[in-house]
């Protein structure tokens, strides 16, 4: 190979595992890799490069297409994480045919360069270290709150928003029971009778939430939140850019989706407190029920993702994580489902708690992962 051939993405990899990369760096580079990224932790910063593969409307096959994935990476999060996401910059390459971090000869890549965050100020560590405090929820509240009254309106007419949420549950169905996958259908199936029923029974409900929607994070987890410290503020960091339509949500979807993950990792009591604080404070306190079905959708949906990770042949020997993170959440959309079916019509989901199995062994401890 000539030194005028593109470098191949393991030579960009290991010039970014390079302690000798990054000027001042004295202790190894973290690496960590997500199903979409590398990203490569240094001392002050983290460096994420965007991986050359295409799936659905993703495509970042081009150099061209992943500077332009960063550069909406960073215009996106820049609206939760202004002082975390610093700038995009280029992988470079001299005429010798050597790389560097920056301006070259020529570019190979791109990179979002970001200030690192203490890892143990994040939601899924501090509730792990049971170091989640009030003025730690009252920030958060304050920040989404603020975030959403904000945000760029997307409302849609109300009969497309209802086919969309139809075309979801379906959308759901048919991904989980794929024969490839080798999942049981009978629970998702239980699941989908169960939010059919609701779409069907609240036409006007869910019509009525049409022009609420707005141009959201798209993946509001724990292990995207920062907590802030007494020299930083709270931010959401990592939200979803590369499909304007998956971040096109009612804000309170996207709230119970935390409220969820929270519940996922023992911490019912907290997700509920921050999804009612950010209800009232943009005053929008709906039906318990809806909450309940918008948490049904979110957990088929993470169930879907886990299941997805059963056909990636660079993960071995992780089939009993994935299939058993994917029955888990498949468990935790059925129980939503069935509340939200059954549920009373009572505005505020301070109710949420009066009708949930709150014992943490129902929906497990396993780790936050893409």
């Amino acid at each position: 190979m000539s030194r005028n051939d593109p470098p191949s993405t393991a030579r960009k990899l290991e010039f970014l595992s390079r302690r000798e990369t990054y000027p001042g760096q004295t202790l190894p580079v973290e690496i960590i890799e997500t199903h979409f990224a590398w990203v490569f932790l240094t001392e002050r910063h983290a460096y994420k490069m965007k991986k050359p593969l295409r799936q659905n409307v993703m495509d970042y096959r081009s150099i061209a297409s992943r500077e332009r994935g960063c550069r909406n990476e960073l215009r996106l999060n820049r609206r939760l994480a202004p002082t975390v996401y610093l700038e995009v910059m280029p992988l470079g390459r001299e005429r010798d045919g050597s790389l560097v971090l920056g301006h070259g000869q020529s570019t190979v890549d791109w990179l979002v360069k970001m200030r690192r965050l203490p890892a143990t100020r994040m939601l899924d560590r501090a509730i792990a270290q049971s170091t989640v405090s009030e003025s730690d929820r009252n920030a958060l509240i304050d920040l989404l709150a603020m975030f959403y009254l904000r945000a760029r309106r997307k409302a849609i007419g109300a009969a497309e928003y209802v086919r969309q949420l139809r075309s979801y549950v379906e959308e759901n169905f048919q991904s989980l029971c794929a024969a490839d996958l080798g999942m049981n259908p009978v629970p998702v199936f239980q699941v989908i009778v169960e939010q059919r029923r609701f779409v069907d029974s609240n036409i006007e409900l869910l019509s009525a939430r049409a022009s609420r929607l707005v141009e959201c994070h798209g993946d509001l987890r724990p292990e995207h939140v920062y907590l802030g410290s007494r020299d930083d503020v709270a931010c959401v960091i990592d939200c979803l850019e590369f499909d304007a339509r998956l971040r096109r949500l009612d804000p309170l979807e996207e709230l119970a989706f935390l409220a969820l993950e929270c519940r996922r990792l023992g911490a019912e009591a907290l997700g509920q407190s921050v999804l009612q604080g950010v209800e009232t404070t943009i005053g929008d306190v709906p039906p318990v029920s809806l909450v309940h079905f918008y948490m049904s959708h979110r957990a088929l949906t993470r169930a879907k993702v886990s299941a997805w990770h059963l056909r990636d042949p660079d993960l071995p020997g992780s089939e009993k994580h994935w299939r058993d993170r994917a029955d888990l959440y498949v468990q935790e959309a059925l129980r939503c489902a069935q509340l939200a079916t059954r549920a009373p019509f009572i505005e505020g989901s301070v109710a949420l708690s009066d009708c949930s199995d709150t014992r943490p062994e129902r929906l497990g401890r396993l780790s936050p992962e893409c």
